[in-house]
Order: C-alpha cells, then structure tokens, then sequence
C-alpha cells in the first residue's frame, strides 16, 4: 500500500507533522512518500498511484492552500482515500467533508492515520472524524523522503553567517487556554509529551544531515520544564556546537526566571514569545495570561542574561486605535526591539477561525460577522475604516520594501511614518537606537502561524 503524505506550509521548516507519521505508517507495512510543497511540485505520478493520500493541515496558510490541492488529488487520483490531520483538520470538518476528504483526524494524529492501512477503516464507504488526545510512544521520525534541511530556512546570525536549520518537537498541545490560539479548540488545556530519548534521537539524525541550530516548535517549549531542561542539557552535552531557539510564554519566562541562564548556556539563540499586544485590556479579552509591565520586564530580564527574545503580535484588532498602534511602534523603539521584531509581525489582523474561544466573548459576538469559507475566518471590520486601511497599507509596504532587501529599521520607520499620516500629525523622530544590546539572530522565514497566506503563495497553487 502507497500512502502520501503531503504538507503546503510550515513556517520554512521541515515538517515534523509529515516525518513522524511516516514513521508510524511504514512501521505499519506502508511505502510512505512525502512531499513538502512549500519546496517541491506536486509528483502527480506518485498522487495517481497512491491508495492514501493525507493533508497535514497544522496551521491557517497550510489549510488554506491545501484546499487548492484537494480537488486536483481527487481529480488525478478519485479512488484514493483522503485524509486531513492536524490542529486546522476538525476545526475546518465541514469544509473538508465537503471538498472530499473522507477522513479528519486531529490531536495526537500518527496513530489514527496507522488506522487507515486497516481493511475494516479504509471502506470507501466510511468516514471518520477524531480528534485524539491519546498519550502515544513516539517513533522516531521518518525523514528519508523529505527535501534535504538546506533547501528550507536558514539562521542568520549577528555576524551575517548562515546556520542550516533542523526542526523538531518535544511536546503537542499548551496548558493554557489563549482564546485566540489554534491549539486551544483541540487541545482544551491538556498537554503531550514526545519521549526524550526520541527528540534527541530526531535531533541526532538532523545533526548528521547537517543541521547547525534546532528549532523546537513546541507551542511552549515551558509547558513541561522539567522535561524541557533535561533535553536542552542533552542536546548541549552532545552536540555543544549546535544552537537551538524555543518559544515560550511571557508567564512562563517570568515564573521561571531563573532557568533562562541555563537556556543561555545550553546554546539557546533566542527565545519567541507571543506578547499579541500592549493593551491590558486586549489581553485581558485574548486570555494571555500577562500584562503590558510583564512583557517589558521579561524584556529586561532576558538582557540581563544576554539572551535575545523575539517578541510576536496580532497587531490588528477590533479594539486597536491608531494612537495604541503607535504606542505599540514607540515602545518597541524605546526598549530597543526593532531589530527583533520581524516586520510582518506589525501587520498581523486577527483571525477568528471557526471554533475560536474568542467567539464566547461579548466583545467579540458585537463586531463578528458570518464566516467566510473562502478565507476559513469570521468576517469582522473595525469600527474605524481607517485602522483596517493602515493594515492594508503597512501589509503592502512590509511585502514591497522586504521583496527590495529594506531591512528592519527602514520598514519600521516607513511603518512609523504612515501612522503619522493617518493620524493627520506631523512625524515625531523615533528614539534613538541603543548600542548595548546584542543583536538577535534570525530566521529567513518569519515566525507566524495565524497571518493569512501571501499572495505569492496562493499564486503557486
């Protein structure tokens, strides 16, 4: 039996969510193929051949552009069965019911989609739709057929020289409960673990191909701390060379303050956090769990240990003013975070995807309007006209000036300008950059899960 796995989008990085399935697949008596689109063409004569053919739909972009694959599988292959797996899979059912797909599965997927090489789940009769939550013994991933690591994004370092990047996982789900977040609609608070000996065994395998720098992709790489400290202290005594990043909460990052000096020694680049905003009240209604003075401390914190953080955002929301956004603009200058902010994060609106926690918010319930399969979100506009056509003139001006190599600060300012215009006021000159900082190194592939896709994208499908 020939099962097909296929990914459109994840963030620049070999995809987890196809090599740990083909694990669990082949171990089934499968031939696996993988295919990452976001790299490579369609390979419409494996499609054709193919008794399974499965859509790994982790995140908004990948479903989205996945939808525009469904009907040319379907129509090369119409015997196949179709499966889609992943957080953006029960949260889009009706949809993928209706474009054809037989099976949807989220959660804990490898061994729900093992379950589709048995005769009595594989009818062409038969649908299933299961989300599990199953505590399940990983494999280690499979990563033969995949693109090799160097054909996806790279670390750039302070000193302009390139790391090639490996990808892995040490734990699914998230604790908390963000009302904005993909996670929370399956995972409800609940949290899994992937087996240390197999995340260092995955990493191992991504080290003698070549990888250079880690990126764990673990929603909050301090859900489970303990487990988190003793990988990152493994991974350093084997391989002291290679750097890795982790995302974590601001709650976390200042609950357990004292860990982000071990983090620093064991190779930790940088660390992501997904600070959405600086209005108290915006996260009071996103659930964050911190507060405006939270964030700036962290900041503080992490420079005091002279490891980088790399603040994220949903910039634009209904309860955004042009003033907030400003003082959004001014204080990420003022602390000195430019450079650390990637540019599209200031361009971020808000995605209320069918399922979201955010549509139990009164809030939320006043400005939402009707769903939009198109664009798989809630419709809403801003009460003011102009915040949404600032959002649309700093997403084309972000686009426009990173496709000319502009860096960081001169899209910021162009950003900082544009404000000033809307507003109708004269521009007020930016603070001055500092120079105590160190700068943070990068990804070649901003971080960022809930944006919708670009228009080049949507264009290669």
């Amino acid at each position: 039996m020939l099962a097909v796995l296929i990914s459109t989008y994840e963030l620049g990085h070999q995809p987890f969510g196809l090599s740990s399935p083909a694990a669990w697949l082949s171990a089934a008596g499968a031939e696996v193929k993988c295919m990452d689109l976001a790299v490579d063409k369609l390979d419409e004569g494996t499609v054709s051949a193919a008794d399974v053919v499965a859509f790994y739909l982790p995140m908004h972009t990948a479903t989205r552009l996945a939808t525009r694959v469904i009907e040319r599988v379907r129509t090369l292959n119409p015997r196949a069965r179709i499966a889609a797996y992943g957080l953006y899979a029960p949260m889009n059912a009706d949809l993928l019911r209706a474009l054809g797909v037989q099976d949807v599965i989220g959660g804990e997927f490898e061994d729900e989609l093992a379950r589709l090489l048995k005769p009595t789940d594989k009818s062409a009769n038969s649908h299933r739709e299961r989300v599990s939550l199953s505590k399940l013994h990983f494999m280690v991933p499979d990563r033969s057929t995949l693109p090799p690591l160097d054909k996806y994004a790279f670390l750039t370092m302070p000193g302009g020289d390139r790391k090639t990047v490996g990808y892995t996982e040490a734990s699914r789900g998230c604790k908390h409960r963000c009302r904005h977040c993909p996670v929370v609609p399956v995972y409800d608070g609940r949290f899994r673990i992937v087996q240390r000996d197999i995340v260092l065994e995955d990493i191992r395998q991504q080290v003698h191909a070549g990888a250079q720098h880690i990126t764990f992709g673990d929603p909050d790489f301090f859900n489970g701390i303990g487990h988190a400290v003793d990988i990152v202290e493994a991974l350093h005594e084997e391989f002291s060379g290679v750097t890795y990043d982790v995302t974590i909460k601001i709650e976390h990052l200042l609950k357990f303050v004292d860990r982000l000096p071990l983090l620093r020694d064991t190779g930790c680049a940088f660390i992501t956090t997904a600070v959405e905003s600086l209005d108290d009240r915006v996260l009071e209604i996103l659930n964050k769990g911190h507060t405006r003075a939270d964030f700036i401390e962290v900041v503080h914190a992490s420079r005091e240990v002279d490891l980088p953080i790399v603040p994220t955002f949903v910039t634009f929301t209904p309860w955004l003013t042009l003033e907030s956004y400003r003082d959004l603009l001014w204080t990420l200058a003022e602390l000195d975070l430019i450079e650390q902010v990637p540019s599209v994060q200031l361009a971020i609106r808000l995605l209320i995807p069918a399922g979201s926690l955010l549509l139990d918010v009164p809030e939320v319930q006043s400005i939402v309007g009707p769903f939009d399969e198109a664009a798989l979100s809630y419709y809403w506009a801003h009460p003011d006209p102009r915040v949404d056509s600032l959002q649309r003139d700093v997403e084309s001006q972000v686009q426009k000036m990173s496709a000319r190599g502009a860096d960081r600060r001169e899209i910021f300012e162009e950003i900082w300008r544009l404000v000033h215009q809307y507003m109708e006021r004269p521009v007020v000159p930016l603070p001055p950059p500092q120079t105590v900082w160190k700068a943070a190194p990068y990804l070649s592939e901003p971080w960022y899960c809930c944006a919708e896709p670009t228009r080049k994208q949507l264009e290669a499908f």
